[in-house]
C-alpha cells in the first residue's frame, strides 16, 4: 500500500495514523505545503490512499495560499480515479469543496473535546459511528453536504461533522488522530486564536488546561475509531 499525505502546517501531523500505516507496512510520502523542498504534488498513480490533514487556513484563502488551487484539483482527480481519500478538518472542507459544495463560516467555533452524534438509519454501505463519541475539535468553518454524499455525524455546534462519498471517501470535521503530542502542538501554535475565542465566552470553547487534561482521557477511544475508518477505506486496496 502507498499512502500519500497532504500536510498544510508542521504542527498538524499524522498522530495515531502513523501507527496504522506502520501496521500495514505501507510506504508513506508527503506533500508539505509549508516546505520549499517537499511541496510537489504526486501523480495519481503514485498512491493508493490519500490523506488530507488539517490546518488553520480556509479553503477560500486561495489568494494567500495559491497552492490550494492545485490541491483541490488533485483531490478531484483522486476521487474521480476511485482512490480512497480521508480528509480531516480542513481536509474534509477541501473534499466538500472539490465535490462542488460551499465552505463558509459556521455560526460558532468548536475548540476542545465535545461530543458528536451518529446519524441514525444509514445505508448499509455507510461507515457507522458510535451513537455518541467525544472527539477533538478545532474549527470555525463548515460546509454544505455535497450531492451524493451520506451524512454520518453531527454535533450541537455544527450539523455537518462527517460525511461519506460512495464507499471510498470520508470527511471529518474533527480530529480522531489526536494524541497528547498533537493536542499540545496545536494548543501551542494556535494559542492566540484560543485566547481570542476564550475572551468571547463562547459555548464550545475549552481553555488550554481543559484540552490537555481531557486528551489522555479521550484520545485512546478516538484513535481506535480512526483505525476503524482507515480499515474501512482501505478494505479494497
Amino acid at each position: 500500500m502507498r499512502v500519500h499525505v497532504l500536510q498544510h502546517v508542521a504542527f498538524e501531523g499524522l498522530g495515531c495514523i502513523e501507527d496504522w500505516i506502520d501496521s500495514r507496512q505501507a510506504t508513506l510520502s508527503f506533500t508539505r505545503f509549508f516546505s520549499a523542498h517537499e511541496n510537489s504534488l504526486p501523480a495519481i498513480e503514485a498512491f493508493n490512499l490519500l490523506i488530507v490533514l488539517g490546518g488553520p487556513m480556509s479553503v477560500n484563502d486561495q489568494t494567500e495560499y495559491p497552492w490550494l488551487a492545485q490541491e483541490k484539483i488533485l483531490i478531484q482527480h483522486a476521487i474521480a480515479a476511485r482512490k480512497p481519500v480521508l480528509g480531516i478538518c480542513l481536509g474534509a472542507q477541501l473534499i466538500a469543496y472539490s465535490l462542488g459544495a460551499t465552505v463558509y463560516r459556521n455560526s460558532v467555533k468548536e475548540i476542545g473535546w465535545f461530543p458528536v452524534e451518529a446519524i441514525p438509519d444509514l445505508p448499509e454501505q455507510a461507515f457507522k459511528f458510535p451513537a455518541q463519541a467525544t472527539v477533538f475539535h478545532w474549527h470555525g468553518e463548515t460546509f454544505d453536504l455535497p450531492d451524493g454524499t451520506i451524512h454520518l455525524a453531527k454535533s450541537a455546534g455544527c450539523l455537518h461533522q462527517a460525511f461519506q462519498y460512495q464507499d471510498y471517501v470520508i470527511g471529518l470535521q474533527f480530529h480522531l488522530e489526536t494524541t497528547t503530542d498533537i493536542a499540545g502542538q496545536i494548543v501551542l501554535h494556535c494559542a492566540d486564536e484560543l485566547a481570542e475565542e476564550l475572551s468571547k465566552d463562547q459555548l464550545y470553547i475549552q481553555d488550554e488546561t481543559q484540552i490537555l487534561t481531557l486528551t489522555p482521557q479521550y484520545s485512546k477511544a478516538v484513535n481506535g475509531l480512526m483505525m476503524k475508518i482507515l480499515d474501512f477505506l482501505a478494505q479494497d486496496i
